[in-house]
């Protein structure tokens, strides 16, 4: 058996660095970069890990790392199955005799792809950061590698990278709007012609109904939503149903349609609990705060508590929930409508989870909702509140007014809108800004 497979890795390591480098559209994704530790890149399916560890390869070979110390390799091959930890080694071995010179004496990076489909592939990971001069990148699927099972795993020594589906910049990228040089627009956003703004928002329209994933990319409707559809099947029965063994999979579907079916609103689960009792579903309210936790797991979505200090309002308050993709909405909203606005929510949650900063709705208490309270490492705070148009007056002062009544609450925090369209002369408030979604997403 250890014939059969070192034979297979080796071919694998000389195929791999003999292979042409591939193209891809450039990903803006924060890497951590700590000493001694692995770099975990994770997030849902087909958003692009696998690109940007060949990109990641890529840019160290740019800046004069030689190709035969830089190793991609997939454990994803029909050859290699039933591999166990105790045969990786023999990836090692293999490496080092293809490439002597890199021993010890030079510091190899070696890009490891569905690595979790060999059980024990933490023990190997390890001894690799302990005992050889390796710099590791680590991917694989999120059925068999939770980024909170990484850390556990890995006793501390991996830290996270997030991949998402394309942001609003990167789907631009992609389509060859943005210059790849500079990973900027062509030019500052205050310095567009009328007709390249109106092309931008277009495409930020664009954007927000068809969403970001990379294989989603120009796919006519039918095609892109039988795509996504087949995306959320499998996380539902990979990384939710088979991994946790769940006993009552249609409460998980009806859970996973009142969710993402309603991008940005709010969700109780005291009120779902209740709506399936009143159907005759026999379910605990623990297997539903399960489940939301399995859905959040597999990046599927995420949700955002109220901004409070106070354990119990964080407890007692619905929770909002944003998909991963804009386009994941409309597989499931029932109400044949396009709701922009909540997909301009959804799309700005993202940019601010992108940009590092911790994000939570803020409830007044004279009942008024801002979409975001923000706050960054460096302890600046911002209040923000989204919205399709501002062109009803009566809309424009129900947005500032949320902003004036939470801003005694975080008398710290800057105040903004963010809206797809606003009348030229619009008169705001001392202290509140105003900014075009297209060029605060393209921020740099």
């Amino acid at each position: 058996m250890d014939n059969q497979y070192r034979s297979v890795i080796r071919q694998k390591i000389i195929d791999a660095q003999a292979a042409t480098l591939p193209s891809l559209t450039r990903r803006d994704v924060w890497l951590p970069t700590v000493a001694g530790k692995a770099t975990a890149i994770v997030g849902m399916r087909r958003a692009g890990k696998t690109s940007l560890l060949w990109q990641l390869l890529s840019d160290r070979h740019a800046a004069g790392h030689e190709r035969d110390g830089l190793l991609y390799f997939s454990f994803e091959d029909e050859r290699l199955v039933g591999l166990q930890v105790s045969d990786l080694g023999l990836l090692i071995e293999e490496f080092y005799k293809l490439n002597p010179a890199w021993r010890d004496a030079r510091r190899a990076c070696f890009f490891l792809d569905e690595i979790q489909l060999v059980p024990g592939w933490e023990l190997f990971a390890r001894r690799i950061l302990d005992s050889e001069n390796i710099e590791l990148f680590l991917s694989g699927s999120s059925a068999r590698m939770l980024a909170r099972e990484v850390a556990t795993n890995m006793r501390g020594r991996a830290m996270e990278a997030m991949v998402a589906p394309f942001s609003f910049r990167e789907a631009l990228r992609h389509a060859g709007r943005v210059n790849p040089a500079n990973q900027l627009p062509d030019k500052p956003t205050d310095r567009l012609t009328k007709s390249e703004r109106s092309h931008l928002s277009k495409a930020l329209l664009d954007y927000l109904a068809c969403g970001g994933f990379p294989e989603a990319q120009g796919l006519d409707t039918r095609n892109r939503t039988e795509l996504l559809r087949s995306y959320v099947d499998v996380v539902l029965l990979r990384d939710v149903v088979e991994r946790h063994n769940l006993s009552q999979p249609q409460v998980l579907r009806w859970l996973v349609q009142q969710l993402l079916g309603n991008a940005a609103g709010a969700f109780s689960i005291n009120k779902f609990h209740a709506d399936l009792k009143s159907r005759g579903v026999a379910v605990s309210k623990d297997t539903l705060h399960s489940l939301l936790a399995h859905l959040e797991d597999a990046f599927l979505l995420s949700s955002v508590g109220v901004a409070t200090d106070s354990v119990r309002r964080r407890q007692v308050n619905p929770r909002k929930v944003y998909p991963v993709d804009t386009g994941l909405s409309a597989l499931f909203d029932r109400s044949g409508k396009a709701n922009t606005g909540h997909a301009l929510e959804t799309v700005v949650w993202h940019e601010l989870q992108r940009r590092g900063l911790d994000a939570a709705y803020v409830r007044t208490e004279a009942g008024f909702e801002v979409d975001f309270h923000v706050r960054s490492a460096a302890g600046d705070e911002a209040l923000i509140q989204v919205c399709a148009t501002l062109d009803d007056p009566a809309t424009l002062a129900r947005e500032v007014r949320a902003l004036q009544d939470a801003a005694p609450t975080w008398p710290a925090a800057s105040l903004h809108l963010i809206a797809l369209d606003h009348p030229a002369t619009t008169q705001l408030p001392s202290g509140v800004q105003l900014h075009s979604a297209v060029d605060w997403l393209l921020q740099a």
